[in-house]
């Protein structure tokens, strides 16, 4: 039963939420025992989640960058994870029929838990520095809506936390970052050059080098921070005077692709004809490759899946269950090799044909791919000919089977 100070049913705004309102707020939380999700929403309707048990903080997601956030921390808590992000997928696909919208992140946190990969005090520390980055940019924004929500419930209870614990804790980092005279910057805007000759000009040749590999544009001042191993306020503060002097930019960027997320199929428009031959998925970082495959494919009536990005090729594969797989042997973060290994662990693809795709036609590759459970092996460029061949003799074989 809540009090009537924060009912569940109406959300209230609370401007300057800051750390003594924030503390003020969970205590609020605390007295009832409430138990579900906390929604909090600043002016620009960027939201952070918090679920909650007995008024104790169990995870925080959302924000800027959730996917972002979650990958620095893996890499810095969790190395042995991170050394091995190509298996991903299979621990997604291992948790079953699950709702992947609650708190995907955290499923995965309690599945590594119990499978031992991963001991409960690291994931604690992991949860623990999560919910201060949270606060922390809570704490930047400073107005918010509350919103409560007693049915949305974590069923498994890694750590229990009590906000007066952490919210110092980002008190303390917000007024090193006040102190640093960034306060009106966001450590999740991302450094990029945009004056080169001046900023070599101004550098030492080893300096300039440095600087030229890391302000990409694509990481964050956070992401730099862990990548650096310095704290964000002294990677902020080193790059200031070349901000202010115009040589450097801050960037807004979006956050990664979560490794649940699917994109939504264009679908295959048929006549009543013509049916709709059987689904075949092409897992290739090269959109010209994926776009070769679907003309040949789409013109002989197959249906056809293009997937660019491999560390979400299971769960996609899981979601559609194509017929036929092509799969690329080389491809960034994981490749055809693994992909192909951990599709056959599951039940459903063990007897799915998977046709491995590579620019090397070497017996070592071959020799490999087959070790891997793969069905065939087909050299690029492809032959639309041999492609049609190759797919018919497998799903009649299948078929046979």
């Amino acid at each position: 039963m809540m009090t009537a100070s924060y009912p569940p049913q109406n959300p209230i705004s609370i401007s300057e939420f800051t750390s003594s309102r924030q503390a003020s707020f969970f205590d609020t939380l605390k007295q009832p025992r409430f138990s579900g999700q906390l929604i909090l929403t600043n002016s620009k309707g960027k939201q952070w989640f918090f679920y909650l048990y007995l008024g104790r903080i169990m995870y925080a997601t959302g924000g800027t960058h959730p996917v972002r956030r979650w990958r620095r921390h893996i890499a810095r808590y969790l190395p042995e994870i991170a050394a091995k992000l190509s298996s991903l997928q299979l621990d997604l696909a291992s948790l079953g029929n699950q709702d992947f919208r609650l708190c995907w992140e955290y499923q995965l946190l309690c599945l590594w838990v119990e499978q031992q990969k991963v001991s409960r005090e690291k994931a604690a520390r992991m949860i623990r520095s999560i919910i201060i980055e949270v606060l922390f940019d809570i704490t930047q924004s400073m107005e918010v809506t509350c919103e409560l929500r007693q049915d949305n419930l974590l069923s498994t209870r890694l750590v229990l936390i009590d906000a007066d614990q952490l919210i110092p804790e980002a008190q303390k980092q917000w007024q090193a970052w006040q102190g640093a005279k960034v306060a009106d910057r966001s450590p999740n805007s991302a450094p990029i050059i945009r004056q080169a000759d001046e900023l070599q000009q101004r550098t030492s040749p080893q300096v300039y080098q440095t600087l030229k590999q890391l302000l990409d544009g694509n990481q964050t001042l956070r992401d730099l921070s862990v990548r650096m191993k310095r704290d964000v306020v002294t990677v902020t503060s080193s790059l200031l005077p070349y901000v202010q002097m115009g040589l450097v930019e801050l960037i807004t960027i979006d956050d990664l692709s979560p490794p649940v997320s699917t994109p939504t199929p264009t679908p295959t428009v048929a006549t009543p004809e013509v049916p709709v031959g059987p689904l075949v998925a092409c897992v290739d970082d090269s959109p010209l490759m994926c776009q070769t495959l679907e003309k040949i494919l789409v013109g002989a009536n197959y249906q056809f899946l293009g997937i660019n990005d491999p560390l979400r090729a299971i769960a996609i594969l899981l979601a559609r269950k194509p017929a036929v797989i092509f799969l690329d042997l080389i491809m960034p973060n994981a490749n055809g090799y693994e992909i192909c290994g951990q599709l056959r662990k599951l039940s459903f693809f063990r007897h799915t044909p998977i046709i491995i795709l590579t620019g090397n036609d070497g017996i070592v590759d071959r020799v490999r791919a087959k070790m891997v459970g793969s069905t065939d092996f087909m050299s690029k460029p492809v032959n639309p000919d041999v492609v049609l061949s190759a797919i018919r003799k497998h799903l009649k074989q299948e078929n046979v089977a």
